[in-house]
């Protein structure tokens, strides 16, 4: 209908331009939304207000003549002025039923649409790093980028989802050496772990199977390991070069195909095991890319080269720095260090200028707030060789901080004391966990509520929405128990006996999802979709609680039963492209 009544308005500029009234060039677009006051019409325009000084008249004087110069529309049956220059419109009774007809002709596929016009996206999310479960912090950033994805595959987009697999660096080193130290304690041997290593439960279970497949082959005295290792923090050393300088130890005594083994041990059981999570979370991906694929391929130092051949690169301290400050940013960053290795940002440059040459027309990467920092130096990296900084997308997104009876819980991976996120989707189930992830914009914080969560009350949303799917079922049982006839007649049939306010209030509702799918979609707010899908869960239940389905006038029956089928199949549709399930019975 927005649609619509936009083409009217556009017709009518159109016409007071051919009069000479308007200048085609000075012509501004206007905006159609829905008029906030009922009282005054569905639909509302800007259109006078906009224009009426390149018109040279006031904006009711314009309105007057837009509406004057406006073909006629059957879906219409009132025009009219308010305020300072608004026009309003109001939709004809028999065409707010006709989204009725609609919904039920197009099922699965009302509301989808082509705007994005196969457009090339790939969307990044998760990407945490393989050195633990994922705790439910991540669980924000899966859940949100998941839904991001499928919402702008339902607008016509051709969506890749990638996961952005950190299997190289320091941080996968740290793991290596935790597992092989934990290894060596297994192996009888006594020593300090150290304080910057991996110490949760997880670490010892990889251990532990790396000691069942090695025995004894890889253990050495731990007087040899630790010879000559800086002091820890709680000896009052530094616990940086403490750990890095065990890594270092661990290279040297396990030799490079030793400690390769060692660190693809612990990235392979820890990535299956996310890989697992994301998929019984409802997440999926098209495509695991690897930065030591990357690292390995030389595209790493192609990229360090062709920056420095450009200019952009300085040599300070024995390090290479790239002149991000030439680009906004806030200061110069190392690209290489004064060891010769590679930095994460050297990596994470090569990285997403890979992605534009595989031809995407945006990229987008969803991140933890704690990030926000990055995407300055990011951007400018991609300045830097030429790209567009414009299509690359950085949604940061907060994390989530569980609580349970009033209580927060610990989320730190590195310390071990973390709630998983196959301990919250076991919890509060799959459903809860998404529906609570993706409530609010993604950079508001989320305080999830563990017991809200595990409720069956109307406090619940998730319960709520699917509460009102699940009604819906029930009416039907109820019909067939009742031998009552559930064969919905064939188009437009009797819906204009849905006169009711309920029933009227629903089809504007009902009316709303495309505009509201396309909204979330094109504004990357999955909020929106779920403050819809409440606020129609809402009309349900109090159009349920006023009115019998089941009446005596077979018609009206048939009519009910329309309208409530379509409020179902819109509940359905809204809770599949945010991966939850539309339960029959509750």
């Amino acid at each position: 209908m927005k649609t619509e009544i936009a083409q009217l308005v556009e017709s009518a500029l159109q016409s007071l331009v051919d009069q000479g009234v308007l200048a085609a060039d000075a012509v501004r677009p206007p905006v159609i939304e829905r008029a906030r006051d009922p009282e005054h019409g569905d639909f509302a325009t800007n259109a006078a207000m906009v224009n009426s000084k390149a018109a040279g008249m006031n904006p009711r004087q314009l309105a007057e003549q837009l509406i004057a110069a406006m073909p006629s529309a059957d879906f219409i049956s009132e025009v009219s002025i308010a305020g300072p220059g608004f026009i309003n419109f109001r939709v004809a009774s028999d065409a707010q039923s006709a989204i009725v007809e609609r919904i039920l002709s197009e099922g699965e596929q009302f509301g989808r649409s082509n705007v994005g016009e196969q457009k090339k996206v790939q969307v990044e999310f998760v990407s945490a790093n393989p050195t633990g479960p994922l705790h439910v912090g991540h669980g924000r950033g899966a859940a949100y980028g998941s839904v991001v994805a499928d919402l702008l595959e339902a607008v016509g987009f051709d969506v890749d989802r990638e996961y952005y697999v950190n299997d190289a660096g320091r941080q996968m080193d740290i793991l290596g050496t935790s597992v092989w130290l934990r290894y060596l304690e297994l192996a009888g041997e006594e020593l300090s772990f150290p304080s910057n290593g991996y110490k949760g439960d997880y670490v010892w279970d990889i251990a532990a199977t790396l000691h069942r497949e090695k025995g004894d082959a890889i253990r050495f005295a731990s007087n040899e390991v630790f010879a000559d290792i800086p002091a820890d923090e709680p000896a009052g050393g530094d616990k940086e070069e403490h750990i890095d300088a065990l890594i270092d130890r661990a290279k040297a005594l396990l030799g490079k195909e030793g400690y390769r083994e060692v660190f693809d041990l612990g990235l392979n059981v820890i990535l299956d095991d996310i890989r697992d999570d994301l998929g019984l979370f409802g997440v999926r991906y098209e495509n695991w890319y690897s930065e030591r694929s990357l690292v390995e391929s030389g595209k790493v130092e192609a990229i360090i080269e062709k920056l420095k051949a450009a200019g952009h690169l300085y040599e300070k301290g024995g390090a290479w720095w790239f002149k991000s400050t030439d680009f906004g940013d806030e200061k110069d960053r190392v690209v290489v260090r004064d060891n010769g290795q590679t930095t994460y940002f050297a990596s994470d440059i090569a990285y997403h200028l890979e992605k534009f040459e595989r031809g995407y027309d945006r990229v987008i990467d969803v991140w933890g707030a704690d990030h926000h920092g990055y995407v300055p130096r990011v951007k400018a990296a991609i300045q830097a060789m030429g790209g567009n900084p414009e299509q690359l997308d950085v949604l940061l997104v907060q994390f989530a901080i569980l609580y349970e009876g009033g209580e927060r819980k610990q989320m730190s991976t590195r310390s071990g004391e973390f709630v998983t996120l196959r301990e919250l989707r076991k919890d509060v189930g799959t459903d809860a966990a998404r529906f609570f992830y993706i409530m609010r914009k993604c950079e508001q914080h989320l305080d999830f509520d563990l017991d809200l969560a595990r409720s069956q009350s109307n406090e619940n949303p998730v319960y709520y929405v699917q509460y009102a799917h699940a009604r819906i079922c029930s009416v039907f049982r109820q019909a067939s128990e009742k031998g009552v006839n559930t064969q919905l007649s064939d188009g437009n049939t009797h819906l204009e006996l849905l006169t009711e306010s309920h029933e009227q209030s629903m089809m504007k509702t009902l009316a709303r999802y495309p505009e509201v799918l396309q909204n979330a979609a094109l504004n990357s707010e999955p909020h929106q979709l779920t403050h819809y899908l409440r606020e129609l869960a809402n009309e349900l239940h109090s159009y349920y609680n006023a009115h019998q389905f089941l009446v005596d006038d077979s018609n009206l029956t048939d009519a009910r039963l329309k309208l409530i089928t379509a409020t179902r199949q819109v509940l359905l549709n809204g809770l599949k492209l945010i991966g939850i399930s539309a339960p029959e019975k509750m």
